[in-house]
């Protein structure tokens, strides 16, 4: 995929899994939530991988191991390896083992996913500022993590320790809705330090260098439900992405994203990943998907019937190219409510 200006979803003649060798899929949201699987997930994937697509899971989440992330998917009927997940933990305690010395003292703020990787890059995790640390990384630490490390971070960062993190995500979903994600953690200790972190996640380069390395991909369609990691972190690395509707994303903020934001791909959920994608094409002044046809003038309208995918395909196709280079600033919401979205 080149960086030019997006304005309109792609059409696919072959199965996605077919068309691409690798899926790179974000995991909240995507695969399950609050810890159980979001439907037609573990089909999807089965049929994908015995169609002879790799399937690697990439997540922002520092949490959990990723044997304890394998562990659960494989739980979930998803066999998966260890070596099939890659984390954000993995992708700062690269960043920062470029940066300090073999067997330096990082301090943690987060949990034992963050200790893991940086031991695997041959740094040693420690949990005070008093214990002389050459950095200092934060990552999601889950809704137990005391508000006492947090400040082990500041007093660290303020005799001049660096500062990673793994990720900025503000919000994580789970089981109970959306909760506060370890971008919300950082801007506590950014308030109160003034400093600015180096951040490895999604949707920043260094993730997508951690998940090439580690997965060898040629052809990877990024799998996502997050416009500003998973679909700016496949825009900012150059390859094609599928957004699903079962996380965070809903379809007025889909017609809105800014081309960085706007997805390769648009389907309900991963059985996306077996289908082909339908082609929208122009239509006089609108665009026209399935049987629909939508147009953009002082708002966004919407004729036909047919499938509720296929009028949202149109209508981002109307207000992408409404909107340019820009944001959609059109009112959505006669023409979403039409397709009960």
């Amino acid at each position: 995929m080149s960086q030019s200006v997006r304005t309109k979803p792609e059409a696919s003649g072959q199965a996605l899994s077919e068309a691409y060798d690798t899926a790179l899929l974000d995991l909240d949201g995507v695969v399950y939530a609050g810890g159980n699987a979001i439907a037609h997930a573990v089909e999807s994937l089965a049929a994908a991988r015995a169609g002879g697509m790799h399937l690697a899971y990439v997540t922002n989440n520092a949490l959990r191991t990723p044997d304890a992330v394998a562990g659960h998917l494989t739980e979930l009927g998803i066999p998966t390896g260890a070596d099939d997940v890659i984390t954000s933990a993995q992708a700062v305690a690269r960043l920062i083992s470029d940066q300090v010395p073999s067997g330096a003292r990082v301090l943690v703020i987060g949990g034992d996913g963050l200790r893991v990787a940086l031991r695997e890059r041959g740094l040693q995790p420690v949990e005070s500022a008093d214990d002389d640390p050459v950095a200092v990384v934060q990552g999601y630490g889950g809704p137990e993590l005391p508000w006492g490390r947090f400040a082990e971070a500041c007093y660290a960062i303020a005799r001049g320790v660096p500062w990673y993190a793994s990720n900025t995500d503000l919000t994580i979903p789970g089981a109970r809705g959306i909760a506060p994600g370890n971008g919300a953690a950082v801007e506590v200790v950014r308030i109160a330090t003034g400093a600015e972190p180096q951040v490895a996640g999604k949707p920043l380069p260094p993730m997508h260098r951690e998940t090439i390395l580690r997965t060898g991909a040629e052809r990877p369609l990024v799998v996502g439900d997050r416009l500003d990691t998973d679909i700016e972190g496949a825009f900012n690395g150059e390859v094609d992405s599928l957004l699903v509707l079962t996380g965070v994303t809903d379809g007025a903020r889909l017609l809105a994203a800014p081309p960085r934001h706007r997805p390769t791909y648009v389907d309900a959920d991963l059985c996306g990943l077996l289908t082909g994608q339908p082609e929208v094409t122009q239509a006089g002044d609108g665009f026209r998907c399935g049987g629909w046809t939508a147009t953009a003038g002082t708002e966004l309208e919407l004729d036909g019937d047919g499938e509720a995918l296929d009028g949202l395909r149109a209508l981002c196709a109307a207000a992408w190219t409404a909107a340019g280079d820009g944001v959609c600033t059109l009112d959505p919401g006669k023409a979403l409510a039409r397709l009960g979205l």
